[in-house]
C-alpha cells in the first residue's frame, strides 16, 4: 500500500508540473500571438499610408506641374508641330 501511495504521489507530481508547463507555454503564445497582431496592424497602416502616397505621386495635375516647372516641357501647339512625311518607295531599289 504505501508503494502505491508513493507511484500515485509521484504522478500527481508529474501531471502538476506538466499543467504548470503546459499553461507557461500557452501564456507565451498568447503573447507572441498578441504581439504579431500589433505588427501587423502597424504594418497595415504603414502599407495603406504608402497607397495614399504612391496615388497622391502618381496623380496626372502633379505630373504635369513637375513636366512644366522642372523640365520646362510646354504643352504643344499646332503651329509649332513638324509633320515629317515618308518619302515613296522607289520601284527597282530593294525596299
Amino acid at each position: 500500500m504505501g508503494r502505491t501511495v508513493f507511484v500515485m504521489a509521484v504522478m500527481l507530481m508529474l501531471a502538476a508540473m506538466s499543467l504548470v508547463t503546459a499553461r507557461y507555454q500557452s501564456r507565451q503564445l498568447f503573447i507572441d500571438n498578441e504581439q504579431l497582431v500589433s505588427q501587423f496592424n502597424e504594418l497595415d497602416v504603414v502599407w495603406r499610408n504608402l497607397q495614399l502616397e504612391r496615388a497622391e505621386l502618381s496623380r496626372n495635375a502633379r505630373i504635369d506641374q513637375i513636366a512644366r516647372d522642372t523640365l520646362k516641357m510646354q504643352p504643344i501647339a499646332p503651329a509649332r508641330t513638324i509633320y515629317i512625311r515618308e518619302a515613296p518607295a522607289q520601284p527597282g531599289r530593294g525596299g
